[in-house]
């Protein structure tokens, strides 16, 4: 995927109309008031100069429907107050043409130059033009927070039916003229324009107060049916009220706006708590954050990050329909979130929270897969520590005796007792077994490591296997076996329970006392059938008893020991895969225990039936 980078300007609107229109109004009424009261002092002229001054200050600063409404009630002000009588809208052709062409000039020149400001003073925003493999060009877009959190469209559409409620309102009030004064029927209006303005929003509220001013112009303002104004309080309580409700208007907007905000809130932190509730149940994968985005607004998530100056997918989630457009969000430096297709709008709190959590989990997901990375460096360093250590110490010791023992046989110049000669080969044959136990416990737990080990397993008899096992340790007159006679079958690997049974006799062996020989029992519990190694030693605190089966781990509480650490390492070893276990536990009246647990075999029909 190759990008190719456009700056294009946003659009920048200015001042929103609900803010512009009531300041405006207000400041035209203030120049007509001043007018007024100067009588006659303040010209027309004078007149229609503030107001080009405030229609192109409105136009400088305000969106351009703002400043259209404002050129507006700007005429009405020049037509209202230019000469006395005041607040008489007797508009001469001449006079209100030339405040139609002079405001209007005036409105046009503060909009271009607004226009031409905002832009100059507008930031970038970055689009990307993607070019995928089919050669097809989509265009998206880095988002900028926006202005969002206004009403929506249905809800505008029924404010601007609601402005049709207004002549029923005149048809209404009509035939009540005579007990009704004008200020009654502003007061009622008012009400209708204020209704507007909490169902539609600000401008739907600003049709309503035209709506009204002209209703009430043409049918309740002296001389009715005409746009003539000929009392000048009528004209004042016209403005006033076009100013008043702009302004009731712009403020129930503004509390609608604010309530809808709210509830927009209100849904990102549920939608946030959710998202974290979701990371901190263990879900804290740039995957599973996607999917969690997916699953509740639809569409599709990618994260990329910039390699190289590309862009590499780092994971997705969801599919977005054809056509979507495409959001992104910076999530990083370097990592960039791209939504697309949702069936309801992210706001861009949500879609920042989302990007700060991917871009989290990211960073998350890779020191984990750097500490794990460590730690087994780490157990190799101590693995291959404990390995020179056993090869310069232990595995020495055997070979030292066995060459001194050869070298002493040797001799030519030195004649040897029929004894001593016995001796030096006992002392030969000692050392050799010794090492060969050694070196067969090395290579088991390489195995064991490097996950070579298949075990082979069928149905095997603990009677004929245990005494086997007896036969391999040292001094293996001393072990006792117990073996029911009813005892079932296990399911296990012979030759691998051969070499743990052996391991854990002579590992009972060499930590039994004199005249307390250990004992292996066995019984049949359930499924399974147990083998209880007995010892009464010093046996192991408990504290200590998880330690003893790691590899090259010997307690001094068990005393000097002649290997090197691995014989109950692999005794687990080769009893996890068998599907068996081990476990250390307190022999009655002192010692050490060591529990077998193997699984029975299944009669011979069952085996028949599952092969």
């Amino acid at each position: 995927m190759t990008d190719a980078q456009l700056r294009p300007t946003p659009r920048r609107r200015g001042v929103a109309a609900h803010y512009a229109l009531p300041a405006g109004c207000s400041a035209l009424l203030l120049t007509g008031a001043v007018a007024a009261a100067s009588h006659g002092a303040v010209s027309g002229g004078w007149v229609l100069l503030l107001a080009a001054i405030i229609v192109a200050a409105g136009g400088l600063i305000a969106e351009p429907g703002a400043t259209l409404f404002v050129v507006g009630a700007a005429w009405l002000t020049v037509a209202g107050f230019s000469r006395p009588p005041y607040a008489k809208l007797q508009v001469t052709w001449q006079l209100g043409a030339r405040a139609a062409l002079v405001l209007s000039l005036a409105g046009l020149a503060g909009t271009a130059a607004g226009t031409v400001m905002r832009r100059l003073a507008s930031s970038f925003t970055l689009g990307v033009v993607e070019v995928r493999g089919d050669d097809r060009p989509r265009l998206s877009w880095w988002r900028e927070p926006g202005r969002g959190g206004g009403l929506d469209r249905r809800r505008q559409l029924a404010g601007v039916l609601l402005v049709a409620v207004l002549p029923l309102i005149t048809a209404a009030l009509v035939p009540a003229q005579r007990s009704l004064s004008l200020s009654d029927d502003l007061l009622i209006y008012l009400v209708g324009v204020v209704g507007v303005a909490v169902v539609g929003g600000f401008w739907p509220a600003v049709a309503a107060a035209v709506t009204a001013s002209m209703l009430l112009n043409w049918f309740f303002t002296p001389p009715v049916h005409t746009f003539t104004i000929a009392d000048p309080q009528n004209m004042l309580a016209l403005l006033l009220f076009i100013t008043v409700a702009v302004t009731v208007s712009s403020v129930v907007h503004l509390a609608a706006r604010r309530a809808v905000q709210a509830a927009r809130s209100r849904e990102d932190a549920a939608a946030l708590l959710a998202l974290a509730q979701t990371v901190l149940g263990g879900a804290d994968t740039p995957g599973a954050i996607l999917t969690h985005l997916t699953s509740t607004r639809g569409g599709s998530a990618e994260l990329a990050e910039l390699v190289n100056d590309q862009w590499v997918r780092v994971a997705a989630s969801g599919t977005a329909p054809p056509g979507s457009v495409e959001t992104r969000v910076r999530a990083g430096s370097e990592l960039t979130l791209i939504v697309a297709g949702q069936s309801d709008p992210l706001t861009s709190r949500l879609l920042d929270g989302f990007a700060a959590q991917a871009a989290a989990a990211l960073d998350r997901d890779r020191l984990r897969t750097q500490a794990a990375q460590a730690e087994a460096l780490a157990e190799g360093n101590r693995m291959r520590t404990a390995l020179l250590a056993a090869v310069s110490h232990d595995l020495r010791t055997p070979l030292a005796s066995i060459k001194a023992s050869i070298s002493t046989l040797r001799q030519t110049g030195v004649q040897l007792d029929p004894a001593d000669e016995a001796a030096l080969l006992a002392t030969t044959e000692e050392s050799a077994d010794r090492l060969n136990d050694l070196i067969g416990n090395l290579l088991d737990m390489s195995r064991l490591a490097a996950g070579s080990l298949e075990p082979f397993l069928r149905p095997a008899s603990i009677d004929e296997v245990a005494p086997l096992a007896r036969q391999e340790t040292e001094s293996s007159a001393n072990m006792r076996l117990v073996v029911p006679d009813e005892l079932p079958l296990v399911r296990t690997d012979p030759g691998l329970l051969e070499r743990v049974l052996a391991n854990l006799f002579a590992n009972a062996i060499a930590h039994s006392p004199p005249g307390r020989p250990p004992v292996m029992t066995a019984r049949h519990e359930g499924e399974v059938v147990l083998l209880d190694v007995i010892d009464h030693g010093r046996g192991v605190a408990d504290q200590l008893k998880p330690v003893m089966f790691e590899p090259f781990e010997r307690l001094d509480e068990r005393g000097g020991g002649a290997g090197v650490g691995l014989g109950l390492a692999v005794a687990r070893g080769f009893l996890s895969a068998m599907g068996g276990s081990v476990t250390a536990l307190d022999t009655p009246g002192g010692g050490l225990t060591m529990r077998v647990t193997l699984p029975v075999a299944a009669p011979a029909s069952s085996a028949m039936a599952a092969d």
